[in-house]
């Protein structure tokens, strides 16, 4: 082969090669940034730390109903993904490439969830319910709530610590950790007690713990948000007269059984420093996780003269109240021959 066909077809090699070359990488960007998403609304999917490219691709295509991830693909095996990956909730949006998808979740632009911090009956229900809408470990967030040493030492007492606890929908990444959870939880109950509830906690001669405590009573005691500013008027009364509050959900509580439905004589006999028949003033702390709207009940509660009341005979969790004891009987008689009458017995 003389020189002039081995130039020739050298020439011809270099030529192939960069029209192959250039396919292919114009093939690569097609499927890397033009290749879009169609989606009718935004999808979401959600990694954590064991997922690899593997895994977050098959995440990908459940979302967006099976679309191409060719190029995410392209760019995890050239960019070390599994090196670089990140845990959260990532937004898939109409018109995406893979690029974007890619850059969004490796650059750790995450959409934050909507966090339902829920009232509930104990600290463990609340953790429960929590774990579920996060990418954390209920046990990690327990150790904060049950631990001695931590609840010293942002300010609580074991009784107390539920008073920390505001109710709500928050914004939070769904990676979030148990303590930056904990810190939230304790930027949230700042923003409550501002300067006009700490006024009139101060007002009724209440510290914020103390105005969880009867809100607590006051949730446990009615459902009906209208009755509750009643409700808490009501052991307002007490409270300033120096009368027990005779608080039935407190001895539930004692008792360890807050669905209780009727009260017995001899479980007013319970030693407990929640026997609010036998000692006076407030118990040590909240027998639940107040609801907002017990809180501002305590705080706005309905100023009337009665110190009594009783569930209304009708079981439709509302109340008769009274301001003397012959109206309050009347209304306890005509409430035990409904539970009689029902084979109510505890």
């Amino acid at each position: 082969m003389n020189i002039r066909k081995i130039l020739k077809w050298s020439a011809a090699l270099i030529i192939t090669v960069i029209i192959t070359t250039t396919a292919i990488t114009g093939y690569g960007y097609y499927l890397v940034k033009l290749q879009k998403v169609h989606l009718e609304k935004t999808a979401y999917i959600y990694i954590t730390h064991e997922d690899n490219s593997a895994t977050v691709i098959q995440k990908i295509e459940n979302a967006t109903g099976n679309a191409s991830t060719a190029g995410f693909k392209l760019l995890a095996e050239h960019n070390n993904f599994d090196k670089r990956k990140r845990s959260g909730k990532f937004a898939i949006k109409n018109g995406d490439c893979m690029h974007s998808i890619y850059r969004r979740i490796v650059s750790n632009e995450q959409t934050p969830v909507k966090l339902v911090v829920p009232s509930t009956r104990s600290l463990p229900q609340m953790v429960g319910a929590i774990s579920k809408q996060l990418m954390l470990d209920s046990l990690e967030l327990s150790e904060f709530t049950q631990h001695p040493i931590y609840i010293s030492r942002v300010g609580y007492t074991k009784e107390t610590f539920p008073s920390l606890f505001i109710p709500n929908t928050y914004e939070v990444y769904w990676d979030i950790k148990p303590e930056r959870l904990m810190i939230r939880f304790m930027e949230e109950r700042r923003k409550f007690w501002n300067d006009e509830r700490l006024a009139k906690a101060k007002k009724l001669d209440m510290t914020p713990e103390e105005v969880a405590t009867l809100a607590s009573i006051v949730d446990e005691e009615t459902n009906d948000n209208k009755e509750k500013p009643i409700v808490a008027g009501l052991y307002i009364n007490r409270l300033k007269r120096g009368i027990p509050l005779q608080a039935d959900p407190t001895i539930k509580f004692a008792l360890g059984d807050p669905t209780r439905r009727r009260i017995l004589n001899k479980d007013l006999e319970i030693e407990s420093p929640y026997n609010t028949y036998k000692n006076t003033g407030l118990p040590p702390g909240p027998i639940r996780i107040a609801t907002l709207q017990a809180l501002e009940s305590v705080l706005n509660y309905k100023k009337h003269d009665y110190i009594y009341m009783c569930a209304k005979e009708d079981f439709s969790g509302t109340h008769n109240f009274a301001k003397t004891l012959s109206e309050h009987n009347a209304n306890a008689k005509r409430y035990q021959q409904a539970l009689n009458k029902r084979n109510i017995k505890k």
